[in-house]
């Protein structure tokens, strides 16, 4: 694929766990000359050729604010997501799916030649029987039961669309595994776990067994290989959708390992049980049907990916994971709102 370079992109959520790696990538990137991360808090970040602008996607009326920031871009990474709360999803929709519009008719009326979008795994419907590898062509209907996969299902069926009436605008959607690094491990705990939980609990002394369960078997990468595949996108004449994960698939041998733990066989319904109570009683955030979906979410190819862009995973899913406990431990986090870090425990 021939490389090109970009006078200037936008970057949505660019304080978050992807953006404020893959702004950092971009400001080291010579092919590309300017950088506008847009989010709803200005980070105390600075880089070389990036520039800061506050704006909420999702608030009805910021259309026109939109409109300004894409007018003169070459590209807009679109990254913006809400997690929370899970318990009001109308509030995550308005967020993420029809502020992920708002976007999208901003890039269309502007004549931005070039859309990337972070879809995920998640879109994926349930994966086949026996486990192998799905390509691209998987159908993407997500999973029902839970506000995050049905988001990102509905949006790719957006861009759909979007692709349709918009030919002369390079589409491309990323779908990645689960994205772990250390400086985003705060967040991550308050979004899966909870503000109160204490992260020197994750160590592997205090956790000799492990529960092992049926559709324990997923994937993840680290953070700055998922940013790495977004700039080698922007700057080669792709499109359509690219599958991002790294190597070895997790499962509940490899997590034993990590953790140092007995891997210790209980059914799947036990365990949804127990998170499904402490959903209710607002002792966890992530709701069972989170569960649920990624007990059911394949094991991606990531053939495209490696032949199109050239791109390789310099960091295996251990290595993430790894990055991502010492995160928890230590209270890691960055210069934004959303990756502060904060110790509990």
């Amino acid at each position: 694929m021939n490389a090109t370079s970009l006078s200037r992109v936008v970057v949505t959520g660019a304080t978050g766990n992807v953006g404020t790696s893959l702004i950092r990538a971009l400001a080291r990137e010579p092919r590309v000359g300017s950088v506008l991360g847009v989010a709803r808090r200005r980070p105390d970040l600075e880089l070389p050729g990036v520039e800061w602008a506050e704006a909420d996607v999702s608030r009805e009326g910021d259309e026109p604010l939109l409109a300004r920031l894409v007018a003169d871009a070459d590209a807009v990474v679109h990254l913006a997501w809400r997690f929370h709360p899970t318990r009001d999803p109308v509030v995550t929709w308005q967020a993420n799916v029809l502020g992920s519009v708002r976007v999208f008719e901003a890039v269309a009326a502007a004549r931005v030649p070039v859309l990337v979008h972070a879809s995920s795994v998640g879109a994926y419907s349930p994966g086949p029987s026996g486990g192998a590898p799905v390509s691209e062509e998987w159908p993407t209907h997500g999973w029902p039961g839970a506000a995050y996969t049905r988001e990102k299902a509905y949006l790719e069926r957006v861009l759909d669309t979007f692709e349709r009436d918009h030919p002369q605008v390079r589409v491309v959607r990323m779908r990645p595994a689960f994205l772990f690094k250390e400086e985003s491990a705060s967040e991550q705990r308050r979004i899966f776990a909870g503000r109160l939980f204490p992260g020197p609990l994750m160590r592997p002394e205090l956790l000799p067994l492990l529960p092992e369960f049926s559709g324990l078997r997923f994937q993840v990468m680290h953070t700055e290989d998922a940013a790495d595949a977004y700039r080698r996108a922007l700057l080669r004449d792709v499109r359509g959708p690219f599958n991002l994960a790294a190597d070895p698939v997790v499962d509940a041998e490899l997590l034993g390992r990590v953790f140092d733990a007995r891997p210790v066989k209980v059914p799947a319904g036990a365990v949804r049980g127990a998170l499904s109570a402490a959903y209710r009683l607002r002792l966890a955030p992530a709701s069972p049907g989170l569960f649920d979906a990624v007990r059911r979410i394949p094991v991606m190819s990531t053939e495209r990916a490696r032949r199109e862009l050239e791109w390789e995973p310099s960091a295996t899913s251990v290595e993430a994971l790894e990055a991502f406990l010492r995160g928890v431990r230590a209270g890691a986090g960055d210069s934004t709102a959303p990756l502060g870090g904060r110790r509990v425990g």
